[in-house]
């Protein structure tokens, strides 16, 4: 059976930082575009960051550029969403998803078929 799994989220200061793991069971990350993605109350879930499977290229969202980091550990066969200087818009459930390596970028979002049930991050003073 194929999962993912989220762990790390949790309650952060403004400025704080957060690591979020994305662990898989049941395939290997590594063969997979692997896409996280937020949604926030009353919003649409929209896409954060991703990495390709193959050259490991990485996308960010414009919000998020220069102060998230998305990264692999194929060892642990985990994926990392490293945050900091974080800002309350980045309150959201994050999730990650598992996209089809036949799609030869990360962007498409149709392409994610296996998601996880998401961690929740909240940045408040």
């Amino acid at each position: 059976q194929l999962q993912l799994v989220e762990s790390g989220g949790g309650l952060v200061q403004p400025g704080g930082s957060l690591r979020l793991s994305c662990a898989a069971s049941g395939f290997t990350l590594d063969y997979y575009h692997i896409g996280w993605f937020r949604q926030a109350p009353g919003k649409e879930r929209e896409g954060v960051s991703c990495i390709s499977s193959g050259d490991r290229t990485t996308v960010y969202l414009d919000s998020v550029k220069g102060r998230f980091t998305i990264s692999r550990n194929n060892a642990k066969n985990t994926v990392y969403l490293q945050m900091s200087s974080l800002k309350p818009d980045d309150t959201a459930v994050y999730y990650c998803a598992a996209g089809s390596p036949i799609v030869n970028t990360c962007t498409l979002r149709s392409s994610y078929a296996n998601w996880g049930q998401g961690t929740q991050v909240t940045v408040s003073s």
